[in-house]
């Protein structure tokens, strides 16, 4: 799938690794065809019906009427950019420009439909580019222009900037016990130079990159391609962005899909407690499998595998690894890299080559897991900045724990309630203590009163954001309709089962809802 949707609170910025996602990583891992649409190659010109600017909140007429050029790019695209106010509570003030992408219609165009494929930090720019032609069937492609759009903060949106690519393989590869003082302070103080350097290299902007701005510029992307009203799908922290759009805006809803439902009404220390304990069920899930398929590295039954597993990820947290390119490999990395690919179960048997590799004493092939779910290339360049994004947007949607003695009453709960993997979800606090911006959203349920009904769904596998999210969401909502798809890896539309697929593609062409509680 591609996006990272939602990576864990692991570790120190200067360290994290992310434990969710959502779309791209998977389509990379799966090693998915790239199918563009046909494409119009022509520059358009799109000015918002009156109607819709006259429906625009107090103070923002100009940005819902401006005129977008939509221009030929990516070989077979169309790409824009679309004004909107840095701060919304000063709409005269100054602007920032959101990238987008388009795909045409390949048929009788209905409508647009939004994309948004989660993180927070990854790009819904390079998830259309890159997977319109296989996420999408025909007549869902023939009947809607695909936009994907880079939200604020990330990537060609007025991007969170830190560290170079040297710097950033350098702060991957430090080393903290943060159990001790010494260890603690030491991230501390790293973090902090790290947050002193994307505020002096970003500028004011870093103040405004929370969720619910992300979501009034959705309206605005709306505006400029002349629906009067939303149709989305959004997966993994897309979901989060989806509800807060139906929150926001409810008259403005379409048809919206919400896959791999994030629960708005938790706090950072469930949502990485959720995790922590969806992962270890995840893994789980891949040693049983493993145990079945002929040349697994693993032996005896689930709980020796697992065991194993961590085995492997101590011997590592006692001495860290050099990788064949002579990058010396941490446990956090490590584990960066046995994540990964829980995912998506078709990435299962690339686990299992890093895992009979690694108990030979190489780690290459995990490192280079861990440099795909970082945005390393093989060359050593980082094609996004989404750890950067994903911090800077966090730090301000959630209040973070970041007492030291909280935080590490909260790494004796992980590691309870995941064995193998929760000591490396501890710590998250760290990230946002020196942040320059405070949080200025505490969690709560999302209320919607909107006519059109969401649908929700969830996956019974998913690691990244735990199935019983999607069924808190779609109560939340109200006028929604709950899908279960029983499948393992971080989201379903696009890559589940016939039940599921035909039910979501009839909801989007003709508005048909699912019955609620649909398993597949």
């Amino acid at each position: 799938m591609t996006a990272r949707p939602l990576p864990a609170r692991a570790r120190p910025l200067a360290v994290a690794f992310r434990a969710a996602g959502a779309l791209a990583l998977s389509l990379v891992l799966a090693s998915c065809t790239l199918v563009n649409g046909s494409g119009n190659q022509e520059a358009a010109t799109a000015k918002a019906d009156p109607s819709i600017v006259a429906s625009a909140p107090e103070g923002l007429a100009d940005f819902y009427a401006q005129e977008v050029v939509w221009e030929p790019c990516e070989q077979e695209f169309q790409c824009a950019r679309v004004t909107v106010p840095e701060d919304y509570a000063d709409p005269d003030g100054e602007t920032i420009q959101i990238a987008a992408l388009r795909a045409p219609a390949t048929g009788t165009k209905t409508g647009s439909l939004l994309v948004n494929p989660g993180g927070p930090g990854a790009s819904g720019y390079d998830f259309v580019k890159d997977a319109a032609g296989t996420q999408f069937p025909t007549t869902v492609r023939d009947a809607f222009d695909l936009v994907g759009f880079d939200p604020r903060g990330v990537k060609r949106s007025a991007p969170v900037t830190c560290l170079n690519d040297a710097e950033r393989d350098e702060a991957r590869a430090k080393i903290y016990d943060l159990e001790t003082d010494a260890g603690l302070a030491a991230a501390l103080a790293d973090n902090k130079a790290i947050a002193a350097r994307c505020a002096e290299q970003t500028g004011p902007v870093m103040a405004h990159l929370d969720t619910v701005s992300s979501a009034k510029d959705m309206d605005i992307l709306r505006a400029v391609v002349n629906d009067a009203k939303l149709n989305y799908v959004g997966y993994s922290y897309g979901t989060f962005l989806g509800s807060t759009y139906a929150s926001l805006f409810p008259d403005n809803v379409g048809r919206m899909v919400l896959d791999g439902a994030l629960d708005p009404s938790i706090s950072n220390e469930e949502l990485t407690s959720g995790q922590a304990k969806a992962f270890e069920k995840a893994i789980r899930a891949y040693v049983a499998s493993c145990l079945r398929q002929d040349g697994c590295p693993l032996s005896g039954d689930v709980d020796s595998g697992v065991q194993q597993i961590r085995d492997l990820i101590a011997a590592v947290q006692q001495t860290p690894r050099t990788a064949k390119d002579g990058r010396l490999v941490n446990a956090n990395m490590f584990v960066s890299g046995l994540i990964t690919p829980l995912y998506n179960d078709q990435s299962w048997p690339a686990l299992t080559q890093a895992l009979e590799a690694a108990t030979s004493g190489d780690v290459s092939l995990v490192l280079r897991l861990a440099d795909l779910g970082a945005d390393r290339t093989a060359n050593g360049t980082y094609s996004s900045n989404s750890t950067f994004a994903f911090n800077a947007i966090n730090c301000l949607d959630y209040p973070m724990v970041t007492d030291p003695a909280a935080m590490r009453a909260e790494q004796q709960r992980l590691m309870q309630e995941s064995p193998t993997f929760g000591y490396f979800f501890a710590y998250g606090g760290t990230n946002c203590t020196d942040w320059p911006y405070g949080n200025i959203r505490t969690p709560a349920p999302v209320e919607y009163t909107g006519g059109s009904p969401i649908v929700v769904i969830g996956t019974t596998g998913d690691p990244a954001t735990p199935v019983e999210w999607a069924g808190s969401l779609r109560r939340q909502l109200g006028n929604a309709a709950l899908m279960t798809w029983e499948g393992e890896g971080h989201t379903a539309y696009g890559r589940s089962n016939s039940c599921l697929e035909d039910a979501v593609d009839r909801y989007l062409l003709s508005g048909q809802v699912p019955a609620d509680n649909t398993l597949c």
